[in-house]
């Protein structure tokens, strides 16, 4: 029985059925999201795992008990800066996997058992590092990673990221690596040998935005029929087919004039997120004061109200909008939803109606649209923490919807506002700086409400995007304890802290990278120069 029609739970059937919905969220029955055919058959495919972009994924993770990692259980690969995610191929004919991923100035592919180099290819016209300019840079900040000096050396680091392209990318059924830059390309690239894993990467293609469709790209997506779907920070949307051989394009509605407001700052565009889809081609893109869904009729892209098309606005008294890339929860029979943060400068999580708006359903007090189903703020149990943001996407599984806090517990008064990020990215695990806080919320379809589920303000995730382990019941995420960075495992249900492990010195910062689980339940990330895996399974 769906539980969101437009009719109010009103019978003893209905209520039972809610009721057991419920009870199954708290031990993980719930509907996962399908899956889409034309993403590699692997856990994660894109950023944020799947187009549905929960960071959830079915594998368990490890177990503990926590402890400090010897060094035959960290791998380290470098990669050069930039590589904030990565992907998992599906099995090649060769019975291989292999990881697939681009930073500042090169693309890679990673061998899955290794965690070895494969072949890499630089881009052109840009500045290509070394391995010992990052050794330079890990022995700077190990030596030192607080006060003034240290700010100066992090700004130096963080220079590099202005060029930042491409952060946004996916690979499709057939091992096909997509990426689109600032200057509205998308590119093609894949194996020279076309079945081979062990191949040198080529690029097979490429397609270029129409001039009017004002740049940079910003996310990435493809629906459920093949097409690949990008958005460019001034509000245009464009559906392309994978041979590049035809594409529509159009402008999301209240975003005219956006590019002539741009702050010419990375990530602070009309639109600087990615976006979510689901399979009936509803695209789900959060800009700075509104929600939008367009929806892909498998012709065109639509903003019309009769095809299930809206656009509603959140609350934005910070004036940036949303930091997270908006999710999906629920789904099949479930009540379902599209979820973010909100621009408040103590934000709010917010849950919108995906669909119909139950008949029944009174606007929420404070809240700017009758859509919004659930809007509480995030306080992580801590009256004095009145400014909390997060630039990571809501983690969700079944019901549950995980936040972090990415506000940085000290500011020297001398540092500007715009210069705050360096504190919880490059300084991120100095106990001077590390903000503390994450905060579980849960939607119950028996009152219809959102609710505070838990809160652990014990544990410091400065600047990792977390992710569910749903086998494991588990939330991962790196963190800081002691000027070390820790992998922390976090009961999903209670919020309770599993464990910890202790990986390491600066060599192994986070630095907004997203917290992978390998189809083997190893945990791996990236780094502000290369990527990380832990070689200890859910078995150990």
């Amino acid at each position: 029985m769906r539980l969101y029609p437009d009719r109010p739970l009103a019978t003893p059937a209905a209520l039972l059925a809610a009721a057991t919905l419920f009870m199954c969220q708290c031990v993980a029955a719930f509907e996962p999201p399908p899956r889409n055919p034309f993403l590699a058959e692997s856990n994660y495919a894109m950023g944020h795992g799947d187009s549905a972009q929960q960071d959830a994924v079915p594998q368990s993770g490890p177990a503990g008990p926590g402890r400090t990692l010897q060094a035959d259980e960290i791998q380290y690969t470098f990669t050069g800066p930039g590589f904030f995610g990565i992907n998992t191929s599906g099995i090649y004919p060769d019975g291989k996997r292999v990881f697939w991923g681009n930073g500042l100035d090169r693309l890679v592919k990673l061998d899955y058992d290794s965690y070895k180099l494969i072949a890499e290819t630089f881009f052109p016209d840009v500045e290509h590092y070394t391995e010992a300019e990052s050794e330079q840079a890990i022995a700077t900040l190990d030596n030192n990673n607080g006060g003034i000096i240290a700010l100066y050396h992090a700004y130096r680091q963080a220079q590099k990221l202005r060029d930042l392209s491409g952060l946004y990318t996916l690979l499709d059924k057939d091992n096909i690596y997509y990426v689109g830059n600032k200057a509205g390309r998308i590119t093609a690239y894949g194996d020279q040998r076309p079945g081979d894993s062990r191949s040198p990467i080529i690029e097979l293609r490429h397609f270029q935005l129409p001039p009017q469709a004002t740049r940079p790209i910003i996310g990435l997506n493809i629906t459920f029929d093949g097409w690949l779907v990008v958005a460019t920070e001034h509000g245009y949307l464009a559906a392309i087919k994978r041979d590049f051989s035809d594409y529509r394009l159009i402008r999301i509605e209240r975003s005219e004039g956006a590019e002539h407001k741009s702050t010419g700052r990375t990530g602070y565009g009309w639109i600087r997120n990615g976006f979510a889809i689901d399979r009936d081609g509803g695209i789900y893109i959060v800009s700075q004061q509104h929600m939008h869904k367009i929806v892909w009729t498998g012709d065109r892209l639509s903003t019309d109200e009769s095809d299930g098309a809206w656009s509603e606005p959140y609350l934005n008294d910070w004036g940036h909008g949303s930091g997270a890339t908006p999710s999906l929860m629920g789904f099949g029979a479930e009540d379902q939803f599209v979820v973010i943060t909100d621009g408040q400068p103590q934000m709010n999580v917010v849950l919108f109606w995906r669909n119909g708006i139950p008949g029944d359903w009174k606007q929420l007090p404070g809240a700017p649209s009758r859509r919004i189903a659930g809007q509480l703020p995030v306080t992580m149990n801590d009256p004095a923490l009145t400014d909390i943001q997060s630039e990571q996407s809501v983690v969700v599984a079944g019901y549950g919807a995980m936040v972090v806090n990415n506000k940085p517990r000290n500011v020297p008064w001398y540092l500007p506002k715009q210069a705050a990020t360096l504190l919880n990215s490059y300084l991120g695990s100095n106990p001077r700086y590390q903000p503390y806080g994450v905060q579980k919320f849960v939607w119950n379809p028996l009152s219809r409400a959102l609710q505070p589920q838990w809160v652990n303000s014990k544990v410091s995730s400065p600047s990792s995007v977390p992710l569910v382990g749903i086998g494991s019941d588990t939330a991962y995420l790196i963190g800081a304890r002691d000027n070390r960075w820790t992998l922390e495992a976090l009961d999903w249900h209670t919020g309770e802290s599993r464990f910890h492990y202790v990986i390491g010195g600066q060599r192994y910062n986070v630095l907004f990278s997203a917290t992978l689980l390998d189809e083997n339940g190893r945990i791996h990330y990236g780094t502000p120069w290369g990527r990380v895996r832990l070689n200890i399974n859910s078995s150990q």
